[in-house]
């Protein structure tokens, strides 16, 4: 895999530019983070307050041969000031990475085919995403086809080796250690996704995917071998309109309770997911729109014959569920949870939102979310908690410099506060602020 990434770099160096046009296509950012939590709701040893310092910078290049485009881009994601015990790990960190190196040779159409490593954003990016918040980013090693239908037809066939971000322990996450990805095919990831335009008065975007893996010398796993098969239908937001966004997956297969070597147990898998949202926007000044929103996710039941509980696969969820780094409590898994949101654009440069969401655990025996807390005996209840959050963004000069600010609060309730691991740390509050430069 590190031979196809230097191949890949090496043809973009070494083909001449052609007179006619220039066919290089540069671009580079960089983002510089602050965050701090306090109240911390994840179990010990993680902190009761963490503050850390982050830096994100992406270089990317294109080189334009005709029939084929060259791709490159790396990331250098680090961090400091994180406490010794944080929660930081290589979602934050992935020094000096190349994430995509790949040749897209060009088909019919706007159709592609992408051969090397790649990233890619699929639907609403609830099964498959490029990070934007997050501080690293999800990267596969294989093939990606786009097929491009015309009138907004698509069909996207990948079949990938998912990158292990690496390092992976405390210590050299901690001193931002360089060490490249791992990919092989002991984790595969393929499927299908499908844009079908002008049904039931929206767009209709069906998929499956598949995940096959198995332990290997440097990877303990829990042995997946699941499906996912779903749809989605969303009608976009406009002014004076009424906008909504739906979507359903069931997951099936084989996996195994956890990812111990001593825990040999392949289970029959069965779990479900639901999104729906109703929003809309009011034909005045700021473009205020309000969105009412519903999530839930199964949680693991602990049958000894069956796992339930969702697998979140490559998703985001910050444009949902609210910052992660440090913070981060929900996500698609064991969680029944309302929203309630109110958006505005005060101008082209400038825009914001405030959340009310609540949270329950749809197994009360099971982990809740993403926070780590759990009671097996149920007697703590289901009710996590209630959490109110906002953002504003502003380009402080047009497409090249843009300040982000958030915050959020995580008033706890009887699970997170009760729950035999839940830490006595009272309510969570969070903040951040992004500084991004973009070239």
């Amino acid at each position: 895999m590190k031979r196809t990434a230097a191949v890949a770099i090496a043809c973009c160096l070494a083909l001449p530019a052609r007179a006619e046009e220039d066919p290089w296509t540069l671009s580079a950012s960089t983002r510089l983070r602050v965050e701090s939590i306090g109240g911390q709701f994840r179990p010990l040893p993680a902190p009761a307050t963490d503050t850390m310092i982050s830096l994100r910078t992406e270089l990317a290049a294109s080189y334009d041969a005709g029939p084929v485009w060259f791709n490159a881009e790396m990331w250098d994601a680090r961090a400091w000031g994180q406490d010794a015990r944080s929660s930081a790990n290589a979602g934050e960190v992935n020094a000096l990475e190349l994430v995509q190196a790949n040749v897209a040779v060009k088909l019919s159409g706007k159709s592609t085919l992408t051969l090397g490593r790649y990233t890619l954003d699929l639907g609403n990016r609830r099964m498959v995403a490029r990070q934007r918040f997050r501080n690293t980013t999800n990267a596969f090693t294989g093939a990606h086809l786009a097929l491009d239908g015309g009138k907004g037809r698509k069909l996207d066939l990948m079949f990938a080796l998912p990158h292990q971000r690496l390092p992976d322990d405390a210590a050299s996450i901690r001193n931002d250690k360089v060490q490249w990805d791992r990919e092989n095919f002991d984790v595969m990831f393929f499927g299908a996704h499908g844009t079908l335009p002008q049904v039931l008065g929206g767009t209709l975007q069906p998929y499956a995917f598949a995940l096959i893996e198995r332990d290997g010398a440097k990877l303990a796993t829990a042995n997946r071998r699941i499906g996912t098969v779903g749809a989605r239908h969303f009608i976009k937001a406009k002014a004076g309109e009424w906008d909504h966004d739906i979507e359903g997956a069931v997951q099936f297969g084989k996996a195994r309770r956890t990812a111990s070597a001593a825990d040999v147990t392949d289970l029959d898998v069965f779990a479900w997911f639901v999104h729906a949202d109703a929003g809309y926007t009011f034909p005045t000044g700021w473009s205020p729109r309000l969105v009412a929103m519903f999530d839930a996710a199964s949680g693991d039941k602990g049958d000894p014959r069956k796992f339930t509980r969702f697998d979140t696969l490559y998703s985001a969820r910050r444009f949902e569920f609210g910052p992660n780094g440090l913070y981060g409590p929900f996500r698609r898994s064991n969680i029944v949870s309302p929203s309630l949101r109110v958006e505005v654009t005060p101008s082209k440069r400038t825009d914001a939102f405030v959340a009310w969401r609540t949270a329950w655990a749809e197994n009360r025996r099971d982990q809740f979310a993403a926070t780590g807390v759990r009671d097996a005996s149920g007697s703590s209840g289901s009710l996590g908690g209630h959490q109110i959050e906002g953002r504003v963004r502003h380009w402080i000069v047009p497409g090249l410099l843009q300040v982000d600010g958030g915050a959020a609060v995580l008033f706890k309730r009887g699970l997170l506060r009760d729950a035999p691991n839940a830490p006595p740390t009272g309510n969570t509050t969070y903040g951040y602020v992004d500084l991004m430069l973009t070239l």
